[in-house]
């Protein structure tokens, strides 16, 4: 793919702020077409640049008010592709990372109370085969959270 340019970055920028924002609105506040818009959109999607636009979700006012980050020991490493599928069954867990040191994977769970986290913990993580041990931090709540700077 091309390098994005300033209309790709006044684009991305636009619907940050609003995802809903028409097509055709954003077209006339950055004084292009309408066309112009659709396929620059389109082709930021194609190369994975932009992966959707969906709502942001405030876990905790559905009633979600524990998180947790958990490190996932693995017995063996080549199992994270099995291991990750495992997880993605699991909806209470949002984000799932490979990482360096200690654990092999990090994810964010959200919980709506502490018997809900540890059910989640005890009754679905551990059961799955080949995670060692698992090591968890509560969050006390999202400082910021925003996407890198275009």
């Amino acid at each position: 793919m091309e390098p994005i340019d300033d209309f790709d970055i006044k684009i991305i920028q636009e619907l940050e702020k609003d995802g809903r924002m028409a097509y055709s609105a954003i077209a006339t506040t950055l004084k292009i077409s309408n066309t112009m818009v659709h396929q620059r959109i389109n082709r930021l999607i194609e190369h994975g640049i932009i992966t959707g636009i969906k709502p942001i979700i405030n876990e905790k006012k559905l009633g979600y008010d524990w998180g947790a980050f958990t490190g996932l020991t693995l017995n063996k490493d080549q199992d994270s592709d099995r291991i990750i599928e495992e997880l993605k069954q699991i909806p209470e867990i949002t984000e799932c990372y490979y990482i360096t040191g200690s654990f092999t994977l990090y994810v964010k769970i959200n919980a709506k109370n502490h018997e809900h986290m540890r059910r989640i913990l005890y009754e679905k993580i551990d059961n799955i085969p080949g995670i060692a041990k698992t090591d968890s931090i509560i969050e006390l709540g999202c400082a910021f959270k925003r996407n890198v700077s275009l």
